[in-house]
């Protein structure tokens, strides 16, 4: 039974989706004695694992090389395998359409894929962040139609979703409780069974859609006090006072108070599109999301503030905005990571061109921009070194890379425009907060 084999640690975990929440998982797995697959469409990222490289840049070469010296893991783009494993996780991106809608594309192609192959008394495990009901309503219905099979029955399904925070070197899946729900007593077990092998701590609760919403709740309480701090800086710039400043002031306050910080807009895979998947299924339900909605409105908006204060530095200096040469530093989401998922530089960059400026990017972790799905027409566009930072007329801080030496680009710079406070240290008239 499986149950059996995972406690033997003989169980074959594969993991679907080699990304930043598949690899991290695999390479996890293996490490505490599984043999795993990993099973991705794209077949450049199956031959950079065979060859013992990392595509990700926070996850070293060295880790890679040791899973396949171990020859505990392998990579393959063939969905055939499936019916080789015992215990399938399925960590495939749910992005938003033109529409702001979910876009449950992958997770259906995924299941439709896997259907035909899947196998009695299997564990199916969707660890994608999505609506509450969708393991119930989308995933099931596909692998019982593809399949034959029943779930509860013949196959075993559970959602559990991923925590990943790329980088973090607090927290790592090890460290971070994996919350996990079934909608029947078996499939709770074997997906505890199996997750308690990587992580400390497992909380199970009643069902899928409870593990569901939690993941969903996570990601809109922060969501929400970011559009707090960033409406607080607006209004706080318009009286003079820095709102860096007044959070430092909060955060001294040992309860009652947790600081977030504003930024240029929201980026990653997570907080800019899981409130709309909340939003949409309320809807289902009859309910507005008014607060959420705003939120999400308000952080929207913060790329045309920036591109206000950027217009700001340039006519204080005497120049319009158009033909304007400007320098974005960090094209990452967040700091001292190469995840450029949801980045808001992006839909800067965009506004910018838009406005017939010329714009250039700087990222030591991003040397040249991948297609993507929104931004195709950024793909191509390499990194350009600092040296020549002076002749930029604009410098714009969108990501605070540990790397950057902020007072050297300071004194370099023409004119700064700084959305992370990176500056906050730094005296100088050259530097506009935005």
């Amino acid at each position: 039974m499986t149950l059996q084999k995972i406690k033997e640690k003989k169980a074959h975990i594969g993991i679907i989706g080699l990304g930043y929440v598949g690899l991290p998982l695999a390479i996890e797995f293996c490490k505490n004695g599984f043999q795993v697959t990993g099973l991705d469409i794209d077949q450049e990222k199956i031959d950079l694992l065979s060859q013992g490289e990392s595509y990700i840049k926070h996850i070293s070469g060295e880790k890679i090389k040791h899973l396949n010296k171990e020859g505990k893991f392998k990579g393959s783009t063939n969905h055939t395998l499936i019916r080789h494993l015992d215990c399938i996780l399925i960590c495939v991106p749910t992005p938003l359409n033109k529409n702001r809608e979910p876009d449950m594309s992958y997770v259906i192609s995924t299941a439709q894929k896997i259907a035909p192959h899947i196998v009695k008394n299997q564990l199916i495990v969707l660890e994608s962040t999505t609506f509450p009901g969708t393991t119930l309503e989308v995933l099931i219905p596909e692998l019982e139609a593809g399949s034959g099979l029943k779930a509860k029955k013949d196959i075993f399904v559970a959602y559990s979703p991923e925590r990943e925070d790329p980088n973090n070197k607090k927290y790592s899946i090890a460290t971070t409780p994996k919350v996990i729900g079934a909608d029947d007593p078996k499939s709770l077990e074997l997906a505890d069974s199996i997750y308690s092998f990587i992580v400390n701590k497992t909380v199970l609760v009643s069902g899928t859609k409870v593990a569901e919403a939690a993941k969903l709740t996570e990601n809109v309480f922060r969501a929400v006090n970011i559009a707090l701090v960033n409406e607080l800086k607006v209004i706080y710039e318009k009286m003079g006072i820095d709102v860096w400043e007044v959070i430092e002031a909060c955060s001294t306050k040992p309860f009652g108070f947790m600081p977030f910080y504003p930024g240029p807009g929201l980026g990653g895979h997570c907080i800019p599109i899981d409130p709309f998947y909340l939003t949409w299924k309320a809807r289902e339900h009859g309910i507005t999301t008014r607060f959420i909605e705003l939120a999400g409105e308000i952080n929207t908006l913060m790329p045309d503030y920036v591109i206000q204060k950027i217009i700001f530095a340039l006519n204080r200096e005497g120049k319009s905005l158009k033909n304007s040469r400007i320098l974005l530093l960090g094209l990452a989401y967040k700091k001292n990571v190469d995840d450029t998922r949801e980045s808001v530089t992006f839909k800067i960059m965009e506004l910018l061109e838009e406005k017939e400026a010329v714009t250039d990017y700087n990222d030591p972790y991003i040397p040249q921009i991948k297609p993507t799905r929104k931004y195709k027409q950024f793909a191509g566009k390499k990194s350009v070194a600092l040296k020549k930072i002076n002749q930029y007329d604009c410098v714009v801080i969108l990501t605070d890379h540990t790397s950057y030496d902020f007072k050297t680009i300071a004194n370099q710079s023409k004119i700064i425009v700084d959305t992370r406070n990176a500056c906050g240290n730094i005296k100088s008239n050259k530097v506009i907060k935005a």
